[in-house]
């Protein structure tokens, strides 16, 4: 595997920045902007936690930590593409190689697709703030050219609306019976950064640069300015639903976590992978865990934890403290957070899939690199095409729990992984050591378990989507996966 990592044809551009950038700008955008108002406030689906959010990020934080370990300890040992999914075919073969990287699709491709739309929110929100300046069909897009098709009916049911009434901002148009709904700004989206992904990873990372610069900004001058309007008797009652609330918190939490895997994904296109990696992958758990809990302090402490809009958390709390331009200027910060939450979602799909093709398990043709950009061109407008297809008929909350599943079952592998390799390579070289291994990594099994538990307990839609999701790789890999993988030995 490290054999054909060092003679793979991307190109090694990447320096440990680089790949900072990279883990921020995937972890930072969707927990602060997004997430952290799901999991202040709850939903239908789970209690929420209060402001002992701050709890719940510390939970994640941990249950991250000893997995984020494990990974730092085998991307160094094995600096090649394809990040869990290569780790775990090195370690226990190739089904369960397959399985991991079908999982890993949930992690990426899927939770891609929640991402996505919660741009096009905040797009709409940004574009409102010209509604004196552009024309009225661009600010006000009807309803039906910015959420997907079941999103629309939620929101007819949920007012008392019919779908088939004629209002200007409604309209849903049907085809032989079938409702037509498209998120617009969604698909503009993804299909941009598929281009730019194709252009290159230095000029994507260039571009994640500015993003996560701006997000930084915005971020950093919420909690500073937010400071000054703290009223302590906001964090009161600290934990209105108790643990449960607490750990329904940390599994939402949990997804904005997820970014510092994509770093591994990018192992091939590194410099210095064995040391680059490691340094990467741990400061930006630190970096990210630090400003969720700042953010999370300021928040519930300007605004009472049942009143925070769970859409646009940190732009509703400045509004509600009468600082208006500032909630504008929220907007375009989430807007660079998305993006380049989404732009590197893209990135571990297609390097994932790349590692998949390489291995036969995926059609070859997948695996050509573009002769002028050094990119794997096909893969990337596949992967591409997955979420924009993806994202007009499936449920956006459900998809966001599917990707925490994908996760939490590729760091319990990993951790899996690592205890083997201790076994079974002792004296390979490790640029980087998990410490007080066992112990860390038995805990990061045991701590995503125990997140798994609370959510299968709940008897949630998305825990039987999981199941069904791992039955369907099953079967690919037996009608598929495996006859192609005997003919490679032949």
């Amino acid at each position: 595997m490290i054999e054909d990592g060092n003679s793979s044809e991307l190109k090694k551009t990447l320096n440990v920045f680089d790949l900072i950038i990279l883990g921020i700008g995937a972890v930072v955008g969707t927990g602060i902007f997004t997430i952290i108002g799901s999991a202040i406030v709850g939903s239908s689906d789970g209690a929420g936690a209060g402001s002992a959010v701050i709890i719940s990020m510390i939970l994640a934080a941990i249950a991250s930590l000893f997995s984020a370990l494990s990974y730092s300890e085998i991307a160094s040992m094995i600096p090649v593409a394809g990040s869990a999914y290569t780790y775990t075919y090195a370690t226990m073969g190739e089904f369960m190689a397959w399985m991991v990287g079908w999982i890993l699709m949930l992690e990426y491709a899927i939770g891609n697709i929640t991402v996505a739309s919660a741009w096009t929110g905040y797009f709409v929100q940004f574009m409102k703030g010209f509604k004196h300046i552009l024309p009225s069909f661009i600010v006000n897009w009807p309803l039906w050219l910015r959420n997907d098709y079941r999103t629309m009916y939620e929101i007819c049911n949920r007012f008392g609306w019919d779908v088939h009434e004629k209002m200007p901002f409604l309209h849903l148009p049907f085809g032989w019976e079938i409702p037509i709904a498209v998120n617009v700004p969604a698909i503009a989206i993804v299909l941009v950064l598929t281009v730019l992904l194709i252009k290159g990873i230095k000029e994507s990372t260039k571009v994640a640069t500015i993003m996560v610069g701006v997000n930084m900004f915005i971020i950093l001058s919420f909690i500073v300015v937010g400071a000054f309007y703290i009223k302590p008797e906001n964090w009161v009652p600290f934990a209105p639903n108790g643990w449960e609330g607490i750990f329904t918190g940390a599994f939402i939490i949990f997804f904005a976590y997820i970014g510092f895997d994509a770093i591994s994904t990018a192992a091939e296109e590194t410099k210095n992978p064995q040391r680059d990696l490691p340094v990467a992958i741990m400061g930006t758990l630190l970096i990210c865990t630090i400003l969720y809990v700042a953010a999370a302090l300021v928040l519930t402490g300007i605004i009472p934890h049942n009143w925070i809009d769970t859409q646009a958390p940190l732009a509703h709390a400045m509004r509600f403290i009468g600082i208006n331009w500032y909630a504008g200027l929220i907007s375009v910060g989430a807007l660079c957070a998305l993006t380049s939450v989404l732009l590197i979602y893209q990135l571990g799909t297609t390097r994932i899939l790349f590692a998949m093709s390489r291995d036969h398990f995926l059609p070859k043709v997948l695996n050509t690199i573009h002769k002028k950009y050094k990119t794997p061109h096909i893969l990337t407008w596949v992967s591409g095409l997955v979420v924009i297809i993806c994202a007009l008929f499936m449920d956006l909350t459900i998809s966001a729990e599917l990707c925490n599943f994908g996760t939490f079952a590729s760091f319990i592998i990993i951790c899996i992984a690592v205890l083997i390799l201790r076994k079974t390579e002792p004296d390979r070289p490790r640029p980087f050591k998990v410490p007080f291994c066992p112990w860390f990594p038995i805990m990061g099994i045991l701590t995503c378990l125990a997140l798994m538990y609370c959510k299968f307990s709940a008897k949630a839609t998305s825990a039987l989507y999981f199941i069904i999701w791992l039955v369907i790789g099953f079967l690919i890999y037996a009608i598929y996966g495996y006859k192609e993988k005997r003919k490679e030995e032949q």
